[in-house]
């Protein structure tokens, strides 16, 4: 694991929580991943706190990646909602509500999608192993 989001991880509490920046759920620390949120790392981003947020690899990375590739306005919403988050210095349950509704929207937009190599755009992990925030 990188020692940022080692730090990140401790920064804030995602280990009590139990649950990465978009509210996904982790038990393993192993499956967190650093994710670049204002310069890319395409773009030469630097892996700093202030441009981070951390995700579950297999679930909210991925599938913020994806949402990027079909949606660029709502993976925008969402990053805007890390930013807030990484800025408070806290995960907020405000953000994390505003995060799963753009989920949700794009859910009921893409569901039953698929790329253009006939898999799923929306996997099921991507809608189950999320906390349970709001309405649902």
């Amino acid at each position: 694991m990188k020692l940022i989001t080692l730090e990140m991880m401790n920064l804030y509490k995602l280990k009590k929580l139990g649950y990465d920046f978009m509210g996904y759920v982790f038990t393993k620390p192993q499956s967190l991943s650093y994710h670049h949120l204002i310069i890319p790392r395409r773009f030469g981003g630097k892996e700093t706190i202030e441009n981070g947020a951390i995700l579950r690899r297999n679930t909210a990375h991925d599938y913020l990646h994806r949402i990027e590739t079909f949606d660029r306005d709502m993976f925008i919403a969402i990053t805007s909602e890390m930013i807030d988050e990484n800025i408070k210095g806290r995960l907020d349950k405000e953000n994390l509500i505003r995060i799963h509704d753009i989920l949700r929207c794009f859910e009921r937009e893409y569901s039953g999608a698929r790329t253009s190599h006939g898999k799923l755009i929306i996997k099921p992990q991507y809608v189950e192993q999320r906390i349970r925030l709001g309405k649902s």
